[in-house]
């Protein structure tokens, strides 16, 4: 059994900052679990262009507002507390914060813990080991 709160994760190397956002990473594929969670936080005003071609991943917000643009169909819908969306098409894509967001992420295969997105917006494929392959 894992039990950790928040507090546990804030200011250790599982809040990984990136210039958009920070997401503390609940749980890693080093914690034995098929799947990791994030609870991120996406900086008002900013726009992030992801691609995730490694995993699947479900986001669910929490708090704030903002817009996600499938780049694949152009297709824009609004974010906002209770909404959920699911990547299960590796979709291109872009999430643009009005104010700050806070989504709960899950990715499967379980992310290692300090992956940032690449020039194409996608985190690599990397073992518990280090070892990448995306």
């Amino acid at each position: 059994m894992i039990v950790r709160s928040l507090d546990d994760i804030v200011d250790t190397d599982r809040d990984v900052r990136a210039p958009t956002f920070h997401s503390r990473r609940l749980l890693l594929a080093g914690d034995g679990t098929p799947f990791s969670m994030h609870d991120t936080v996406l900086h008002a005003g900013s726009s992030t262009k992801m691609w995730y071609r490694n995993h699947l991943e479900a986001v669910y917000c929490i708090e704030g507002r903002g817009a996600l643009h499938d780049l694949e169909t152009d297709e824009i819908h609004r974010i906002e507390p209770g909404v959920l969306y699911t990547l299960d098409g590796h979709e291109r894509h872009v999430l643009d914060a009005d104010t700050d967001l806070r989504m709960i992420c899950v990715f499967t295969p379980a992310l290692v813990g300090d992956e940032v997105h690449d020039a194409d917006g996608t985190y690599p494929l990397l073992s518990a080991a280090g070892e990448g392959s995306g």
